[in-house]
């Protein structure tokens, strides 16, 4: 089976055109037709067509007027991309961790007749290569790169950036061994910069590429200099085996020298868009000594590059052995270079060749290579029609549609949901979704799938929802996926038709889902009766109760510096969170304030901020935290809000040690306040707005334990139009809604989800997500579930209540409820 998988890979990756040459070359010419090839006259070479290697673009012949003998054939087609913004090039067969040269080459040559020169942007992989412009039509551009492989592959991506449409003319790979270049490695490229690579010594525009140069490097010649002469010869220059460049002795065997005078000067400037102050760029110089050994005349010189000596002793060059020196140079204004004899020396220094190349650090790490080639597979299976060129996950802004990825600080992204409903999928479920092995949530519905489910999806040990409804599926449901069905690990929409396996599954499912799911709709009935009867109690001493309810609606606007007097210098923190620290303070007649103050690290800017005083200024509800007032000074930015002494619902649940354990009756008024609170948000408020991060955390306490939902940095208005909102998901880890991963939409069901979260913890006293031991944790739901499964309402409830509450009581009283506002959260 193994075998069977590895053939099948080959031949989707893989055809004749798209493979190395029996020296690891990879030489396209871009826009050729399909199975088409011909060998380079000069250099010898076979070109191949870039059919294998991509697979969007049209390709076009270029202008007749610019077809010239000097002309290489490569140059007489592009392949062009109107569509997308991200197109690319995947070279395959390679060897992760081996070291590659590439090459790109372009010739603009009117191919579409507009006359307008593009200017786009080159990517190696996901990170930002070189921007590729033209000084004039018929003027060949190349670019070259020298880079570690992160995988069996490369990709090479021209992006559109709004200045034309983008176009390439060929491409080469070449593999280099570990020990050359090292300065190129697995955390920073080496890109050469404007075609500087310089043979120095000839003045007849000549060319060394391959053969000559076995890596198939092109060395230029310099720009003729009057006060330069060219020293050679015909002996051959050769390589210390130390040599870490591997210069050719064709290259070698030619210099520049003066051609009167003891000195080369000569600057070097990078003419380089993206250059700036911290820009780093590597030079290479070349020497050998051309002149006989036995002459009695000594060189001697010094190498000196803006200001700073490269040599440490007088350098004398070997005669007929090249020797380089390399070192690196940062800022984007001109650079020096001085070859300067020494007092001692007869002859003039000389220079054989040079490279100039910029450092570009590996800023992106590209997706899990296993996830990627899983994707580039099903991709290809599939033919599907999406925006899928290049890295599954980067860069961020290239993503591909109906992926999610995780982006995790110290390791690769991986791909955690993947939604293909309605894709025009056709055959069977390939076996390479099985390979995504960090995804959570996969969605196939919708779609022409035929054939069983693989037993592989039932290996993929994060999934946690899986729809493969609405397709022509048949056979029965894999154990392994039916056996996390029915322990609640996993959310399953087969739609299968298979007769009585699919009679059997709807059964076991039934048990699995259905029961323990009205147990627990249930529960939440009977803590909603006792919320209303708590309310229809208290509603008759609460409109006799003496107490200031009085709500803090200020909407004052205060400076920093008088932030700074009310808080006194910000001396007292009593919590912190993603907008930043909050601080005690006291308004002028006495009253405390709480004052939330922006971090530097914050990710909420003005605009956000600005969005969350609005609402909170037009949201006003007992249940509701109020806003007093904000505070725009320059960079300072703050919200006041009236100060809850009592601080939050989930220290009170938690941390029992520095408070008294809620009471039955105290979690029952708190839930009832907390669903008014959030009714008013969905009901009260027009538009209606959705929290988007309620919480127990988020749930503040008054003195006599009243509840209040705080943090509507987080709301989004919707539109009476619309039930939902698609947006990124901005919840907390276990409170989020799973059903969000499957629409990517947030809705009212998305509060009221995460509120019934919040009942479980009044009730249970855990947290959302209830660790089993030191390596397991499951969702409070879950835990839930298995105990009611195992007929034991007292093992979930919270032990810190002493037993004092009476379910038996609330269930025979349940008839003579009459609903009220908070019944709508059942």
């Amino acid at each position: 089976m193994k075998l069977c998988a590895a053939l099948l890979l080959f031949y989707i990756f893989q055809c004749t055109s798209s493979q190395p040459d029996n020296r690891g070359f990879i030489s396209i010419d871009c826009g050729i037709p399909e199975n088409s090839s011909y060998q380079d006259l000069t250099s010898s070479i076979i070109y191949v067509s870039d059919h294998g290697f991509i697979s969007s673009g049209e390709y076009r012949n270029i202008s007749a007027d610019y077809i010239k003998p000097s002309l290489a054939q490569r140059y007489y087609n592009v392949r062009f991309f109107p569509d997308g913004t991200r197109n690319c090039y995947t070279l395959r067969s390679l060897v992760a961790g081996n070291k590659y040269f590439v090459r790109s080459a372009f010739y603009y040559g009117n191919y579409d007749g507009l006359n307008m020169l593009p200017v786009f942007d080159l990517y190696m992989g996901v990170n930002y290569w070189h921007e590729v412009q033209f000084s004039d039509a018929g003027a060949t551009n190349w670019m070259d790169i020298i880079v570690v492989a992160p995988a069996d592959y490369l990709q090479v991506c021209l992006v559109n950036k709004g200045m034309g449409t983008p176009f390439i003319s060929g491409m080469d790979l070449r593999p280099l061994k570990s020990n050359l270049y090292p300065e190129a490695n697995a955390s920073q490229s080496l890109v050469l910069i404007n075609s500087n690579r310089f043979n120095m010594g000839p003045t007849d525009n000549s060319i060394v590429r391959y053969p000559l140069d076995p890596h198939d490097r092109i060395w230029l010649t310099y720009d003729t200099i009057p006060t330069w002469k060219e020293a050679s010869a015909t002996s051959v220059v050769q390589n210390y085996l130390t040599d870490v460049f591997d210069v050719p002795s064709a290259v070698m065997q030619n210099a520049a020298t003066p051609a009167n005078g003891s000195r080369i000067d000569f600057s070097w400037n990078p003419s380089d868009p993206s250059a700036n102050i911290s820009s780093r760029y590597f030079f290479v110089f070349y020497f050998a000594e051309l002149l006989s050994a036995a002459s009695n005349e000594q060189r001697q010189f010094d190498i000196i590059v803006d200001n700073s000596t490269w040599n440490t002793k007088p350098y004398t060059p070997p005669y007929l052995f090249a020797e380089s020196f390399s070192g690196t140079v940062k800022g984007q204004a001109g650079h020096s270079i001085s070859l300067v004899a020494t007092k001692n020396a007869k002859l003039p220094p000389i220079l054989n060749a040079m490279e100039m190349y910029l450092v570009k650090l590996i800023s992106e790490t590209a997706t899990d290579p296993g996830d990627a080639r899983a994707m580039m597979a099903i991709q290809e299976t599939f033919g599907v029609s999406k925006n899928w060129m290049g890295d599954p996950c980067a860069p961020k802004a290239f993503a591909w549609e109906g992926l999610n990825c995780s982006y995790p600080p110290a390791g690769l992204p991986r791909i955690t949901a993947l939604n293909l409903s309605s894709s025009g999928l056709v055959g069977s479920i390939a076996p390479y979704f099985g390979d995504l092995k960090a995804l959570h949530y996969l969605d196939l519905s919708h779609n022409n799938l035929s054939g069983s489910i693989p037993n592989c999806l039932g290996q993929l040990p994060l999934l946690v929802f899986l729809d493969l409804s609405s397709n022509d599926l048949s056979g029965p449901i894999p154990y392994s996926l039916l056996k996390k069905s029915q322990n609640r690990t996993l959310s399953l929409r087969s739609g299968t038709t298979c007769g009585s396996g699919r009679k059997n599954t709807n059964g076991a499912l039934l048990s699995a889902v259905i029961i323990p799911t009205v147990a627990i709709i249930a529960l939440f009935v009977i803590l909603i009766v006792l919320l209303h009867r708590t309310l229809k109690k208290k509603a008759k001493r609460k409109a006799t109760s003496p107490k200031d309810e009085t709500v803090l609606l200020e909407n004052r606007e205060f400076s920093y510096k008088e932030l700074k007097h009310i808080t006194n210098n910000f001396s007292q923190e009593i919590g912190r969170g993603g907008f930043g620290a909050v601080f005690l303070g006291y308004l002028e007649n006495g009253k405390p304030v709480a004052v939330k103050v922006r971090s530097e690290s914050s990710s909420q800017g003005g605009k956000e901020f600005l969005a969350e005083a609005q609402h909170l200024t037009r949201i006003h509800h007992k249940n509701l935290v109020s806003l007093i007032g904000c505070c725009k000074d320059k960079n300072h930015l703050a919200l006041v809000y009236e100060y809850m002494p009592e601080g939050n619902l989930q220290d009170h649940l938690r941390d029992t040690s520095t408070s008294k354990p809620l009471n039955w009756e105290q979690r029952l008024q708190i839930a009832l306040d907390a669903a008014q609170g959030l009714e008013y948000l969905h009901v009260g408020c027009k538009p209606a707005l959705i929290h988007r991060d309620v919480k127990s955390r988020n749930i503040l306490l008054t003195t006599d334990l009243g509840a209040k939902i705080a943090d509507f940095g987080l709301t989004k208005a919707f539109s009476d139009s619309k039930t939902h909102i698609t947006t990124e998901p901005a919840g907390t880890m276990g409170y989020l809604d799973p059903e969000y991963y499957r629409s990517y939409q947030i809705s009212e069901k998305s509060d009221v989800y995460s509120f019934g979260v919040v009942l479980l913890e009044l009730i249970t006293g855990h947290p959302p997500v209830v660790p089993i031991n030191d390596s397991v944790s499951i969702h409070i739901g879950e835990w839930v579930h298995q105990n009611l499964d195992q007929g034991s309402i007292e093992s979930i409830i919270d032990s810190s209540m002493g037993g004092y509450y009476d379910f038996n009581s609330v269930v025979g009283e349940i008839s003579e409820a009459s609903p009220g506002p908070a019944m709508r959260w059942a």
